[in-house]
Formats: C-alpha cells, structure tokens, sequence
C-alpha cells in the first residue's frame, strides 16, 4: 500500500502550483487534506521551511527553500523523517530541472507539468525503499529534524489555515524553538565575554548598593535600579547574540537605550571611563548580534 499519496510543488511567493502527481484518491479523508493543502500553499510565507499539518489518517508535510515549496500527503503512519527526506529529494531533482527566472516567470497553473513524471518516479522509490537504503539521507534529516523540528499545525477547523480566523475555531501554531545561526566569532566571543563582565559589575554593585544604603538613604532605589536594569539587559543581550529572534532589531534598540539611560543615571557613582566602557561594551554587543546571520541550508542530492 502506497504510504505517499500525493505530491507537489508550489511557489512560495503566492502558493502557484508548479507541477503535481496526477494520482487522485476518491476517499473523503484525501480529498479533504488536498484541500487543506491548497490553503496551506497561500500562506507558506508565514511559516518556517519545515512544517506538518495533522489529520485524523493523514498528513501535510511541506518543505521550503528559496522560491519553491515540496509538499505532500502521507499516511499518518508514515515516519516523519522519511516524509521530509522525500520532499528533499524532489526539491532538489526540480532545482536541478528549472532554473529562478522560469519560476519566476510563470504564470499559469501547472506550467511544469511534465515534472510529474519524476515525481512518480521518486514517489514510487520511497513507497517501496526500505530504511536501510536510505541510511545516509535518513540520518541527515533525522539530525536535521533534531535540531530544528518541523512546525507543527494542530487546526479544529481547516478553512482557518486560510486566514478566515473565528471565534469557534482557532489555530494553534507550535514553533520550533530556534533557528540554526552561523558559528560564533571569535568577536562575538569577545563582545560576550565583556558582557558577562559588565552584567558582573553591575549585579555586584547593585548588591552592595542594597545591603549599605537603601535603609539609610531611601534614595538609593533609584541607583540600585540603575545597576539591577544592565544587569538584566545586559544577560538578554547575550541571549540575542546565541539564539535567533524575528524582532531582534526592536529587542537590541531597547535594551540599548535603558544601558545607556541607566549608566547617564549613574554619573557620579561611576567615572566618565567607566560609563563609557559600559556603553561600548553594549554597541559591541549590539553590532554582533545584528550582524550574525541564519545559517544558509546546504543542498544535499537526492537518493
């Protein structure tokens, strides 16, 4: 029993199919998940390259990379590396077929229909391969799939998918926790390093500031805010510069502000040299982590 049922390929930008298998099942519970698949492929922009969408029998899987997007209905039965190994390998035979610019350019339905024929061919080979035969191309994905799981969409009613929210059926998104970045240099080791100091020094500082001061002098909240503040923004900022965020742009232009607020605010309690140390520290900070970019997915052959 064939365990992939259906196969295509869509453009990202607007969900275009490019080609698909011609294969059609008459059972309620596919032709329920194509339709479902259509929604999904107007929305691929809003998600990462990875993702599912489960059915009660059957599941959605896609995988994106650049223009074009692989997606499939599986047996829900079918294991999920295989599924993503699958649409791997189609993605890379149709990078290899066609180049950007007649992607780009296309502009009816199907307009690479006689694609379908090497979608059969490589549907048919992980229908009936065994595990053992795609060891190497199993593995890859497994670890792949390890470190960034796919996400997940767990959806009560499918016409959400679309973008038609309601009261009665939300959608629920899970995420994967990060993304993978590219390695750390040998600055940005530095720049944490300055970090850890800094968030040290203050953390000290306010400490002591509490203990000798806040009961004679009730004024001294204000200082002990103005270490405590850095030391936490300082902690967030190495957070930012190891673990991918969406908004870190807005994150480093507001944790940047409230150092160089909190070490103005501190001007008397620290010399001219020390505040200035503090806030370099934190534009170091700042330009690594705006500058360390994802790291680019390496294409790997097909079977």
């Amino acid at each position: 029993m064939s365990m992939i049922l259906f196969a295509c390929v869509v453009r990202v930008r607007d969900g275009l199919p490019l080609s698909a298998s011609t294969d059609f099942h008459h059972n309620q519970d596919f032709l329920e998940c194509r339709k479902r698949l259509k929604m999904l492929s107007l929305i691929l922009t809003q998600f990462p390259e990875r993702g599912t969408a489960e059915g009660h029998n059957l599941c959605i899987y896609f995988d994106s990379f650049g223009t074009i997007s692989c997606m499939g209905i599986c047996s829900r039965s079918y294991p999920v590396a295989m599924a993503f190994c699958f649409l791997e390998t189609l993605r890379w035979e149709f990078i290899t077929s066609y180049d950007n610019t007649s992607i780009g350019l296309a502009s009816r339905p199907y307009a690479f229909l006689k694609f379908d024929s090497v979608i059969q061919k490589v549907k048919w080979h992980f229908n009936y391969a065994s595990s053992s035969q795609l060891k190497d191309n199993l593995e890859k994905i497994q670890e792949e799939l390890m470190l960034q799981p796919p996400l997940v969409l767990r959806l009560e009613d499918m016409e959400v998918i679309n973008g038609l929210r309601s009261s009665h059926s939300p959608m629920q998104v899970e995420y994967a926790p990060n993304y993978r970045m590219k390695p750390v240099t040998a600055l940005g080791i530095l720049s944490l390093v300055l970090n850890i100091m800094c968030a040290a020094l203050n953390l000290i500082r306010g400490i002591h500031l509490a203990e000798h001061s806040l009961q004679d002098d009730p004024e001294a909240v204000g200082n002990i805010m103005a270490f405590l503040i850095p030391f936490v923004a300082c902690i967030f900022q190495c957070y930012l510069y190891l673990f991918y965020s969406s908004t870190r742009l807005l994150k480093v232009a507001i944790i940047l502000f409230f150092i160089c607020l909190s070490n103005i605010y501190l001007y008397g309690l620290r010399n001219l040299w020390q505040i200035l140390f503090h806030i370099g520290v934190a534009f170091l900070s700042s330009y690594q982590i705006l500058t360390r970019q994802l790291q680019d997915k390496v294409l790997d052959s097909g079977v």
